[in-house]
């Protein structure tokens, strides 16, 4: 019985983006699932709020492919791809500066959140929701020519969650 009950919230989440119908709720309980505890988490509205407010921005690793880095990113994130990644390339990088990683949905970024802090960075934390979440919000993302309204939406499956912005795929 208790097998069924975890069952059941789970085929919800698989069901529903098969249905074409997503909802905050459903992506919430998908991203809850998929993060663990080593990595704090930052919402898009916190940390808009910090690139507005702060004089010492944080330091934004996106931790995509370079595909996905290219189609858009959020303003003045530093490149890290997830399936290279090695924290000897932040050696210029503080021990104790403030980094906010992300991805698409916050799966990848979280891995390499994890690395730095067993590398000994002490502030970082991972945006909650990804840049799918930051598009759904409402904020901007860029690409080399400026800003821009399209984001790689990495697969059609993982897509369904990406509301607003024109959906990528390369």
């Amino acid at each position: 019985m208790r097998n069924l009950l975890m069952i059941i919230p789970l085929a919800f989440i698989l069901v529903l983006p098969a249905c074409g119908q997503t909802t905050d709720k459903a992506y919430d309980l998908m991203l809850k699932g998929m993060y663990g505890d080593e990595v704090s988490r930052i919402t898009p509205a916190q940390l808009h709020q910090q690139l507005q407010d702060t004089k010492v921005k944080p330091l934004l690793l996106d931790t995509r492919t370079p595909a996905e880095y290219r189609v858009s990113h959020l303003a003045g994130a530093r490149f890290t791809a997830y399936n290279t990644f090695r924290v000897s390339q932040l050696q210029d990088v503080p021990k104790d500066a403030r980094i906010v990683v992300y991805c698409s949905v916050g799966y990848r970024s979280e891995r390499v959140g994890e690395k730095l802090k067993k590398a000994g960075y002490k502030n970082v934390q991972n945006l909650y929701g990804g840049i799918f979440e930051w598009v759904n919000e409402g904020y901007p993302v860029y690409n080399q020519h400026g800003k821009t309204n399209q984001v790689h939406a990495y697969s059609k499956a993982w897509g369904v969650w990406l509301q607003e912005g024109v959906k990528v795929y390369e």
